[in-house]
């Protein structure tokens, strides 16, 4: 509490001195709007309380990117902002592929939220449409308006599976206007872009907007195999009908269609040492240790040596394989429909209606390991772990909400219903075999056929899992002044869960469960979050306030797991206090906010390679365990824009985020052992500037920004950490050339990663580590170890385009 005491002073002290210049700022991209010539920042609308508000006058820490930044950033898809554009935001990839992506906010980020019995920490939606699984997360962005990035539980309003926050894209809406933009480009790497807008006019109160994009870019890490795809490389394409119709005064219905297609391969691990723990067999070796052992017993096997043609690489990003490997590209297809309707009785109430339906199916072949994973080298053995899995889902939800004010109560009630269905498989042949000669040396490599004629002839698992949630909740404002605000709130919701693991390894679990401990999943959870904030308006312009938060994320089981072990659900309690400020006559934004969050039953993973001698295969055995205690996590963000003078445009923001989950006990060592919170930089920070002038009777741009992030774990078990890393993003624009009959063309060049920095964004230490044998006195095994492997971030990359608006 001490903490929060220090928190709460600090807010007052800022507030007693909004006339003094301020020093970092709050919800920070956000000063990319458009604002009359001479004046300051403009105030920007966001419906974060399912109501549209000023920024600066909701009391919830909110970033948001709008659709000048997402250009300035050249952010195609939501991958594109891992670069850290928002401090406090951690976007990262589901081990090396891009197939689905892991999202956190305020250190709640999962691990391995893709599996079909698995949720994730923050929630994203799309036009207030909650998206149920991480997969087709990465697909090309259509005409988005403004992405908002909610922090902190939002338990109450936006439900289940929130506790660090929400993601929330909302798209533009059809204008009733004949208008729209025609745009392409073309950058290194083979990479072109090609994007279409248009709105027509409105007719017998229908108006219709069709939008359709292409993102091509080829492989930035090569395959020397003939004919097969490298890394890295991602075509994505897809389309967007949008249909608003307004009948009468008062009543909108707006329905929109949308289909994506996303082909990509993984990014390249790499092997990053070789037994960089030293380890050899006998006496233990300080370094060659698992977490929470010493191995008392001693050391035994062998570790082996690499053939010639391995290459050890951890200083710098490959642009070739060392190995040749069977790759052809993951594929995710994404389709839905989405109809809000929307009744505007009277400023007492507005009725809504948000039903959507969703289906995506993944297809995932990743070979990014190539002989840097076990299985280790063997004579003439099998190698190059080919990880193969198939994921079918849809979903449907309905939500009801009525919102409005009477007299000095602004509210917001409704209802919620949700259910879904998702089945994978996977499968992990070897795909490569070693070549030997008499005298025992490696002379290459053959391919395995089978890969290509009957690739799932072994399954790891497969499972099947049905999902229902139910809530109902409401939130009130009651505006008790013109200055002081109190809110409450609170959801009820229930989640159910039915999963069968059909396979493992080749076999029905059910049939083994009396020696294994399986179980179907069916399970499930009553929830009440409830919410309390108190703002106060200091003035016009500067707004502090202090709020209670709660969320959850539903629990589940692990389809990695033979026991199918199932897990519970974790909570979270939220405490924050905030400061917004618009000052020296809006030439200022300074926005911060504290936080501290008790989390309980946090959801840990842990993961074990079993190479089964039997079908060849590698499987990845994962299983999830609810954390003893509290885990404490602890925060500031701030962020500051500056419009010093007329055309210049200045943004800097910081998050520190501080950590600790009791120590577990691990399923696989059944050792008790410190744990990590993944992908959470202690410090993070961002800035950016923006400066336009006129350049006849057209405009040019500039836009810079730098991007930091301090090293953090990147697995659950292991204290590892990847790099620290600095990206630096630039544009350059000419902007609105007259063409004549209202039409404007701007072209523009742009560049990501512009000094070509490299920094190994996944580190996996799980190949240099014995693997243990508790059974035999403590005693470790180095037969498996072979070094830590990752994956380096995408290298520069950088373009032309041309947009016409019309």
């Amino acid at each position: 509490m001490q903490t929060l005491f220090k928190l709460t002073c600090s807010v007052a002290a800022l507030a007693a001195m909004q006339g003094a210049v301020p020093a970092f700022a709050a919800d920070a991209p956000a000063a990319e709007t458009e604002v009359a010539e001479g004046q300051g920042i403009a105030d920007i609308v966001v419906t974060a309380t399912k109501r549209e508000t000023n920024l600066q006058k909701t009391p919830i820490s909110i970033s948001v990117i709008g659709t000048e930044t997402i250009k300035d950033r050249h952010v195609q898809s939501l991958y594109d902002l891992a670069d850290g554009a928002i401090p406090s935001l951690r976007v990262a990839t589901f081990e090396a592929r891009q197939t689905a992506l892991t999202i956190g906010i305020r250190g709640i980020v999962p691990l391995d939220a893709n599996q079909p019995a698995r949720e994730q920490g923050v929630g994203v939606y799309v036009d207030g449409v909650y998206l149920g699984r991480s997969h087709g997360l990465n697909a090309g962005l259509f005409d988005i308006e403004r992405v908002e990035v909610l922090k902190g539980p939002q338990g109450t309003l936006f439900g289940r599976n929130t506790e660090g926050g929400a993601l929330s894209l909302v798209s533009r809406a059809p204008s009733g206007k004949f208008e729209g933009r025609i745009g392409g480009g073309i950058g290194n790497y083979g990479a072109y872009t090609g994007e279409v807008h248009l709105d027509l006019p409105e007719y017998h109160n229908f108006s219709v907007k069709l939008d359709g994009v292409v993102q091509y870019q080829g492989a930035t890490t090569k395959n020397p195999l003939q004919g097969q795809v490298g890394w890295n490389y991602y075509d994505r394409r897809g389309g967007r009908i949008a249909v608003r119709w307004k009948p009468f005064e008062g009543l909108t219905d707006d329905f929109s269609y949308d289909n994506g297609y996303d082909a990509n391969s993984a990014f390249y691990s790499q092997l990053l040492n070789y037994n960089p723990n030293g380890c050899r067999a006998g006496t233990a070796v300080a370094a060659c240790t698992l977490p929470g052992t010493n191995f008392t017993g001693g050391l035994s096997g062998t570790v082996k040596a690499l053939p010639n043609q391995v290459v050890i690489n951890g200083k710098t990003r490959m642009d070739v394989a060392d190995i040749g490997v069977p790759q052809q590209p993951s594929i995710d297809r994404t389709h839905g429909f989405t109809n809000t309707l929307k009744y505007h009785l009277s400023d007492a109430i507005e009725l809504r209606s948000i039903t959507a339906w969703r289906g995506v199916t993944s297809t995932q072949w990743d070979n990014s390991g190539g002989a840097h994973r076990v299985p280790v080298y063997a004579a003439n053995g099998a190698f190059s772990r080919y990880s193969l899995a198939n994921l079918w889902q849809h979903q449907f939800s309905q939500e009801f909400q009525a919102v409005g004010s009477v007299k000095n109560v602004d509210y917001v009630a409704g209802l919620y219903y949700f259910v879904e269905n998702v089945a994978d498989n996977a499968a992990t042949p070897n795909s490569n075999t070693w070549t030997t000669d008499a005298a025992g040396n490696v002379t290459g490599y053959t391919i395995n056929s089978a890969v290509f004629t009957n690739p799932f002839a072994s399954i790891d698992r497969a499972s099947t899992v049905n999902s229902k949630s139910y809530a109902a909740f409401g939130q009130a404002t009651w505006n008790a002044t013109d200055a002081l605000h109190i809110t409450v709130g609170g959801r009820y919701t229930h989640d159910k869960k039915w999963g069968i693991l059909n396979t493992f390894r080749n076999a029905n679990p059910a049939l083994t469960a009396t020696a294994t401990g399986y179980l179907p999943l069916n399970k499930s959870w009553d929830r009440f979050n409830p919410m309390a904030t108190i703002a106060y308006d200091v003035d016009q312009n500067v707004h502090v306030y202090a709020k209670y938060a709660s969320g959850y994320r539903a629990g589940g089981a692990s389809s990695r797991s033979q026991r199918y072990l199932a897990f519970n659900p974790e909570t979270v309690n939220s405490y924050e206090i905030g400061l917004k400020s618009d000052l020296l006559n809006h030439h200022v934004r300074f926005n911060i906010a504290g936080y501290i969050m008790d989390r309980k039953g946090s959801q840990v993973d842990f993961n074990s390679i079993y190479s089964d001698p039997v079908s060849g295969s590698n499987v990845n055995t994962l299983e999830t365990v609810n954390a003893p205690g509290v885990t404490k996590i602890r925060g500031i963000e701030a962020d500051l824009t500056v419009k010093p003078v007329e055309g210049l445009t200045l943004n800097a923001s910081y998050a520190y985020t501080y950590t600790k989950i009791p120590p577990v006990l691990n399923p696989f060592t059944n050792i008790v052992q410190d744990v990590y919170i993944v992908f959470t930089p202690r410090n993070a920070a961002s800035g950016s500037a923006d400066y336009e002038i006129p350049a006849g009777n057209a405009k040019l741009r500039f836009h810079i920004d730098g991007n930091y992030s301090q090293s953090t774990q990147t697995f659950d078990q292991f204290a590892t950490r990847n790099d620290a890393s600095f990206l630096v993003n630039g544009r350059v624009a000419l902007a609105d050339i007259p063409l004549g009959t209202g039409q404007k063309l701007t072209v523009a060049g742009w560049v990501r990663n512009m000094f070509d920095e490299q920094h190994v964004f996944r580190r996996d230490p799980s190949n240099s580590l014995p693997a243990v044998t508790p059974a035999a006195g403590n005693t470790g095994n180095i037969n498996n170890v072979l070094g830590d492997y990752g994956n380096f971030n995408a290298p520069r990359t950088y373009g032309i385009e041309a947009t016409v608006r019309f």
